[in-house]
């Protein structure tokens, strides 16, 4: 069997749940709502469909947006499943494995002993966050890792049978069952629902180590001690900015949820190595003795030099002639040790700058030092900072509790204090500045970790336009403070890149340019102050956020910008298509890494200047067209009327709010609802809106050197290609019926078709021709997805024409929502 015959048995299985559940009626009401969408797609008149989407309920609306959402829910196991049935029958070496890429660097002219040096100075950081779009309950996710264990087995003769009946059945429960939460997602349910791949993750890992171990003896010929340079973060229970829900408390119940699924994973890889090593010697078995004695430690809680002992085994083993045993049978057990610890994943603390600044201004004010810091100037600023940063004494009184504002700030340092004694340090990663505007906000951190008796190593997230300008300038004042260096230590200086605002700021061109040219600038600052750094890529999901294949990602960033190796956000919208088996696990782990061997091996030179001058321009016209689009007086209320921003800001879809705190603004919306409108209504705009001003002033012959020859130029125009291939116009206009008349629907339009065409002449063939696998996903789930756009469009109407109209619409709107997310999949 293949997916074909997969997907076919799961429709039919929904559809045959659809009649037993709901009737014939309603299940004739699906086909027909699916044969009419087709028939308008080929070109036909929707008169019938319109009429007959106006004639429901918004019960039966609700009941037929989750039949097709069901029905991607599904498809999208299957074409998991199909990937995994691919991978694993693959023969010869994987393209983007880690085989390939040491064959790549070893014709690159790069000994055995360089590829080894280049893999213990680099570390892959992979740091989950939370998504609104993820919003399915545990239960239901539950159902679905159930169908996905008994697709494989419908290829079985002796199982298939077994399988179909066993699908039905979670088919069958998944139609009954909510799929929407009732109440607004904790922090913790965002926290759990992040950790539940790291089983998956946990069987991958040693597969990906022998990988590693087998690439250098088939490329080198002999055998390496290299490990895996890879870690793994998350900021759901550490991501404070503008997030109230996020408390000390919630940091603290993260951190033991941390704890306690670390220990799980440690103890089921130790009871796997203990059935192994089952030697015996003088009557005694020597091995499982130690194994015993460290599952003790770790089921108990206790501190235990977990690391230290492994290793020490491992070596005993190979001194005791059991090579094999050593890294076949403890190997598996010693990665898992080494990525996870006994934290499993570090967490972040992510603030505004804004408020850091405020519970400093409060310490300084209490001690007497500063009655009003924030009134300072940001030079005046830096020297109270820094004359307090040579000073160890804390600014609160001994013994005196904080108040409410101060313990809101300094609480979750104490929790990841705590949790660094348990554990070890590194339960804690680092404190994340958002909207970094100046060397203050990164000097901030230091002092409120210094009430406590920490050290927090603070990052500076620079997200507008303007701050990526203004960057390289304030990480070379940084580093240029003696004060600031003597709390760095040796440590490396991480700077987090954002792609979301840059990109509301100035448009999709614009904003992958500032990024570059950040980068450039921020690495020769950090080579000039003899700084080791790291960029922390905070992508999204979406083209507009930094999304794409992390493979494409990561070869595209500027030649000799990756020193110590780079961290990237994995959203929770896309784990499951990446970590939901621990095939595909190995497979996302292995391309990552790939980029990042092949990206951090590219020495440090400058593209030619034709190119960098190009771009220049290009970015400067493409920035002005964005700006004269979202500038214009019209366009909030045009956004407002063609997408569902007022609807996803009252529904219970994520713990954090879709605004920063103040007046309804463009500039306060955040980035992930800003991007999941526009994927809503498939109009997908910041992810190419000003492409073609900026192509145009580049030239088209000057434009195919650079996709030819520059892996920066091709990452971005192959990006934009996906974002309008996922772009429909025949919905959008769908969606723009909702405001009627409008000159910014026209211009949107023509903008459309023009990138289209410039794109398509740039690369000189038909959008997404490299990647016919993805074309074809997109065209097949198009008829399947048109109806949840119909039916979302209509729901909008309604709500929209009477007072009250979101409460009584919220169930069926919510699901639409869902449905379209699962249909696109990387929404934000």
């Amino acid at each position: 069997m293949g997916i074909r015959s997969d997907v076919n048995l799961l429709g039919r299985t929904l559809g045959q749940v659809l009649k037993e559940q709901e009737g014939e009626a309603f299940f004739e009401l699906v086909e027909r709502t699916r044969a009419l969408v087709r028939e308008v797609r080929a070109g036909g008149d929707d008169t019938e469909l319109s009429a007959m989407l106006a004639e429901l309920s918004g019960a039966e609306a609700g009941r037929l947006a989750r039949a097709f959402t069901w029905y991607f829910q599904l498809v999208n196991l299957a074409e998991e499943y199909e990937r995994v049935r691919v991978l694993s029958s693959v023969e010869g070496v994987r393209p983007q494995s880690l085989e390939q890429a040491l064959m790549d660097l070893k014709a690159q002219g790069m000994s055995a002993q360089e590829v080894e040096a280049l893999l213990s100075r680099l570390d892959l950081g992979l740091t989950f966050t939370a998504h609104p779009t993820e919003m399915r309950r545990r239960t239901v996710r539950g159902h679905l890792v159930e169908v996905a264990r008994a697709i494989p087995e419908l290829s079985q003769p002796t199982l298939a049978e077994d399988a179909t009946e066993r699908i039905a059945a979670h088919v069958e429960a998944m139609w009954s069952t909510p799929e929407l939460r009732r109440l607004k997602p904790t922090v913790l349910d965002e926290v759990k629902g992040g950790l539940s791949y790291m089983p998956n993750i946990a069987r991958a890992l040693p597969m990906l180590q022998r990988d590693l171990s087998r690439a250098f003896e088939r490329v080198y010929g002999h055998s390496s001690e290299a490990q895996l340079p890879l870690s793994f973060t998350s900021w759901m229970g550490g991501d404070r900015d503008g997030n109230p829900f996020v408390t000390p408390q919630a940091t603290h119940d993260a951190l033991a949820l941390h704890r306690e699924r670390a220990r799980e994973v440690l103890i089921s890889s130790i009871a796997q190595a203990y059935a192994d090593l089952s030697q015996e010697k003088e009557g005694q078995e020597p091995y499982r003795q130690e194994l015993r004695a460290l599952h003790n430690a770790v089921r108990d809680g206790e501190p235990v030099e977990l690391l230290p002992r492994l290793e020490a085994l491992h070596r005993r083993l190979c001194a005791e002639g059991q090579r094999r045993s050593a890294d076949q049978l403890l190997t598996p057990l010693l990665t898992v040790a080494r990525v996870f610890g006994q934290h499993l994943v570090s967490l972040d603390i992510r603030e505004h700058s804004a408020q850091t600044g405020a519970a400093v201004a409060a310490l300084l004010k209490a001690a007497g030092v500063e009655n009003d810091y924030e009134a300072l100037a940001e030079h005046a600023r830096q020297e109270v900072l820094t004359r307090e940063l040579r000073s160890r004494r804390p600014l609160w009184p001994a013994g005196e509790p904080f108040p409410e504002t101060l313990e809101t700030a300094i609480g979750p340092i104490r929790q990841v204090q705590a949790a660094t004694r348990q554990v070890g340090p590194r339960a804690f990663g680092r404190y994340i500045v958002s909207m970094a505007e100046s060397v203050s906000d990164v000097l901030e951190p230091l002092i409120l970790a210094r009430e406590v008796g920490f050290r927090a190593l603070p990052v500076p997230l620079f997200e507008t336009l303007d701050d990526l300008q203004r960057a390289p300038q304030v990480v070379w004042e940084l580093l240029s403070i003696p004060e600031y260096r003597a709390a760095l230590g040796s440590d490396v200086q991480e700077i987090m890149l954002g792609y979301s605002d840059s990109n509301k700021d100035a448009g999709f061109l614009a904003a992958n340019w500032a990024l570059h040219e950040a980068q450039r600038a921020i690495s020769e600052v950090c080579r000039r102050a003899g700084v080791r750094w790291r960029f922390f890529h905070g992508r999204g999901t979406s083209i507009g956020r930094g999304g794409g294949p992390a493979s494409r990602a990561i070869l595209g960033q500027p030649a000799g910008t990756i020193d110590a190796g780079l961290r990237i956000t994995e959203q929770g919208e896309a784990l499951a298509d990446k970590y939901s088996h621990p095939v595909l696990a190995r497979r996302n782990l292995e391309q990552a890494l790939y980029g990042v061997l092949l990206a951090a091996a590219r020495p440090a030179v400058a593209p030619p200047e034709a190119w960098t001058r190009g771009m220049d321009t290009a970015a400067r016209a493409s920035a002005a067209a964005y700006r004269a689009l979202v500038d214009d007086p019209g366009f909030l209320p045009f956004f407002e009327a063609v997408t569902p921003i007022h609807e996803i800001a009252r529904l219970n879809i994520a713990s954090r709010p879709v605004r920063r705190p103040g007046a309804p603004t463009l500039g306060n919306l955040r980035a992930i609802p800003w991007v999941m409108c526009w994927t809503q209504n498939r109009a997908n705009l910041p992810g190419w809106y000003g492409l073609h001003e900026g192509l145009s002033t580049l030239g088209v012959d000057l434009a195919r050197e650079m996709y030819r020859d520059w892996p920066f130029f091709r990452t971005v125009l192959d990006n934009a290609q996906m974002s309008l291939a996922k772009s429909d116009p025949l919905i959008f206009d769908e969606y723009l019926r909702l405001m009627g008349e409008h000159p910014l629907a026209t211009q949107l339009k023509a903008a459309y078709q023009a990138t289209v065409a410039l794109v398509q002449d740039v690369v000189g063939a038909p959008l997404m021709a490299g990647e016919p696998r993805l074309k074809e996903s997109i065209a097949l789930r198009n008829p399947y997805i048109d109806p949840i756009h119909r039916i979302q469009v209509e729901l909008l109407r309604r709500s929209r024409s009477k007072e009250g109209g979101l409460d009584e619409f919220e169930v069926p709107l919510l699901l639409s929502i869902q449905g379209i997310a699962a249909g696109v999949r990387n929404t934000g």
